[in-house]
């Protein structure tokens, strides 16, 4: 008789759970060696497996949205591009709560101890639970979404005293969307896409890592996307930088993306038309380049879960278009980074004004282009002259930087080498980051109670 489907799924839970107490464990044993963790403990809250691992069990049933089962392995990592890979895999960007609560085991600064804790984790697959408001069987009940963990967390039996002591002020998650998918007015009649979450007044104190905040956040900080690049070590990563330095830039511009296709005027259908257009009017042997843009079309989501189509002509090409979108952040903007092409960015809100703590706001000018999208749309403004009259020892100085951040804006793997932990990657800044928001916000509401 041939196992149950769920049978590797039920093996992937049990290997979480499993690696969950031995990482807590090993902490706990190892606290005493940590040199300074003051400021910096972290309790994760306990919650029932209805609120994280159980929600990978429907991982097939939500067919608008996607089938996400493939994406669940290597603790959300997904499966590697190919076997003999060692730092890429078909990455999810969705499954970052997965990949967060996989490496906070990891963190060094763990306490069972919820009295001596800085910050305490809500291990809530936020992002997984809300597909059955968006894409399932309780889309008209959006406005119920996180109402049953509030219950838990305050329930008189499940310690209510953690989530008291700074009413909620010290507690902080991973939600793996845009901010705008959890703020829907709570009585809004008729229903629209998204849910509630970050509307309900029981969370307004909770500090939530999503992918995009809104324009003025007070409960979210945006980090960044995960990509495909997850390295195991520092030999991985040195050997990957060393690539895209060796890169050979034989374009000038790329965009990777969908859409533009509209007949109404916005800046992805000027884009499109520009590079469509673009070799009637410039001779690019003139220019120094063999190509002046390239675009690659991931219209449909082709490109989400296979980097190889677009990394290759990111490698290739000096700049990187960053249009916005649905919403004006892009997992692009990350993909591009990491191949060493300079970002071109339309709008504030796409970057500078979202990852505050990952790309610091005085540094845009050091690493990326801005050219404002009414101007492109609506003045005749064209990005090539724009970036053609950026001298090449400019555009080498902002792909050094680009390269300098580089792993600020990566996750590396979870069981990583001593060597690569001591380089800071993107979820090293957001628990820093979260600990000092959470710092001023529970300092601030201990003087309110004085």
């Amino acid at each position: 008789m041939p196992p149950p489907p769920l049978t590797p799924l039920f093996l992937l839970l049990v290997l979480i759970t499993t690696t969950a107490v031995s990482a807590a464990a090993a902490t706990t044993q190892d606290s005493d060696l940590e040199s300074d963790c003051t400021n910096k403990w972290i309790h994760i809250r306990h919650l029932p497996p209805e609120f994280n691992l159980d929600l990978l069990k429907n991982c097939s049933e939500y067919p608008v949205f996607d089938n996400f089962c493939p994406y669940i392995p290597n603790h959300g990592l997904g499966h590697k591009t190919h076997n003999s890979s060692h730092s890429w895999y078909r990455t999810d960007p969705f499954m970052l709560e997965l990949i967060f609560h996989r490496r906070i085991l990891e963190y060094p600064c763990l306490t069972p101890d919820p009295v001596l804790a800085d910050a305490v984790f809500l291990p809530y697959y936020a992002g997984i639970d809300s597909l059955k408001y968006l894409f399932g069987p309780e889309v008209n009940s959006s406005f119920l979404h996180g109402l049953d963990l509030y219950q838990y967390l305050t329930n008189s039996e499940n310690t209510p005293s953690i989530w008291d002591r700074h009413h909620g002020h010290d507690h902080f998650l991973v939600m793996a969307r845009p901010a705008w998918d959890f703020s829907q007015p709570v009585s809004n009649d008729p229903p629209v896409f998204g849910t509630s979450f970050l509307e309900l007044p029981e969370f307004f104190n909770v500090t939530a890592l999503t992918f995009e905040a809104r324009a003025y956040p007070w409960q979210e900080q945006a980090v960044p996307y995960p990509t495909s690049f997850h390295p195991p070590n520092l030999a991985f990563l040195d050997s990957w930088m060393n690539r895209v330095r060796r890169s050979r830039r034989s374009t000038l511009m790329v965009f990777a993306g969908g859409g533009g296709i509209s007949a109404n005027p916005n800046v992805r259908r000027s884009i499109r038309l520009e590079c469509e257009n673009i070799t009637n009017s410039v001779n690019a042997n003139e220019t120094g380049y063999s190509n002046l843009c390239e675009f690659v079309d991931c219209s449909n989501g082709v490109c989400e879960h296979d980097p190889i189509r677009f990394m290759k002509p990111m490698l290739q090409s000096s700049f990187c278009l960053q249009p916005p979108g649905d919403t004006p952040t892009r997992r692009s903007t990350f993909d591009g980074m990491l191949a060493g092409c300079v970002p071109v960015f339309f709008e504030e809100l796409s970057a500078r004004r979202q990852y505050t703590w990952h790309l610091p706001e005085e540094e845009y000018g050091e690493f990326s282009v801005f050219i404002a999208k009414e101007d492109v749309v609506g003045k005749g403004v064209k990005i090539l002259d724009v970036l053609m009259n950026i001298p090449r020892a400019e555009i080498r100085r902002k792909r050094e930087k680009v390269m300098e951040m580089l792993p600020r804006i990566m996750y590396r793997k979870h069981g990583s080498s001593l060597g690569l932990r001591s380089k800071k990657d993107a979820f090293d800044i957001a628990i820093e980051g979260t600990l000092q928001r959470i710092k001023s916000r529970t300092q601030q509401f201990a003087a309110l109670r004085k």
